[in-house]
């Protein structure tokens, strides 16, 4: 159990800023969701068009 569960990748950091680091992570982790419902509410339908579907002309007055 010699490795440390939290490495400084660049930088020195003193014992006591990973202690603040590792507290508010493991504040993050612990805490528990307002609510049961997913966070993601995504659309039915994509926001954008695949070019490839679409029709090679489009009029120069048409605005979609």
């Amino acid at each position: 159990m010699n490795t440390p569960d939290i490495r400084v990748e660049k930088g020195h950091a003193e014992p006591e800023e990973v202690a603040a680091i590792t507290a508010i992570l493991l504040a993050r982790a612990a805490a528990q969701p307002s609510d049961t419902a997913p966070a993601h509410r995504g659309r039915a339908k994509a926001g954008w068009r695949r070019l490839e579907r679409e029709p090679g002309f489009r009029a120069p007055h048409s605005w979609r």
